[in-house]
């Protein structure tokens, strides 16, 4: 699936999405912790890799830190714009940051690669590692299931990832596993599929 039809799907959801998605208060109270302690154990500049409208490029900024916004729908792009006028966001795609080599000092891409076609997961990652500091930390959030297994997602399909699988793409891509979970959605929560996560450092090379 390609960068273009992915944002023409987020595009035509994108008031939909919002809605239901749109706000920090919103996402589960796990969800927020496990990102609030990530951001604290990160120095330097930090990458919101699909940040959608812009809710967790909000968060990981906390008044104070340096973080960029990036993603591929423009729908998106102009709702965060709005909503959050003092913080930085940029059309892009995973395949080609418009970022330095090492000069981030972390990339948050929460359930962001999740319509990737999973073919194209190790380039992205090897961008993401390309783009990282040493000691750069990279958080992903993905649908805990058979790795690579296709969905019906609700605005595009999208693929399922295991810990392991993704774990050993990660690690042939230049990272180390820092940490992982997995855990069942609570009753309130935007989605029902089982949630995943996994930190990883940059190693120096």
């Amino acid at each position: 699936m390609s960068d273009a039809s992915i944002a023409t799907a987020y595009d035509a959801r994108a008031a939909a999405y919002i809605e239901v998605a749109g706000s920090i208060e919103q996402m589960d109270a796990a969800d927020r912790n496990l990102i609030a302690q990530w951001r604290e154990t990160t120095t330097a500049t930090l990458l919101d890799a699909g940040c959608g409208p812009g809710l967790w490029t909000d968060f990981l900024h906390d008044g104070h830190r340096d973080v960029v916004g990036l993603d591929i729908s423009e729908e998106f792009l102009a709702s965060a714009r709005r909503t959050y006028p003092h913080l930085r966001f940029e059309a892009g795609s995973f395949r080609t940051l418009p970022v330095a080599d090492a000069s981030l000092g972390g990339i948050l891409a929460w359930y962001s690669l999740i319509h990737t076609p999973p073919a194209e997961i190790p380039a992205v990652l090897r961008e993401f590692a390309r783009a990282l500091k040493p000691d750069g930390s990279l958080l992903i959030g993905f649908f805990d299931g058979p790795p690579r297994e296709p969905f019906a997602h609700a605005v595009t399909e999208a693929y399922f990832w295991s810990i392991e699988a993704l774990s050993h793409l990660l690690e042939t891509a230049g990272f180390t596993i820092v940490s992982t979970q997995r855990r069942s959605r609570a009753a309130a929560e935007v989605s029902t599929r089982p949630h995943a996560a996994a930190t990883a450092i940059k190693r120096d090379m």
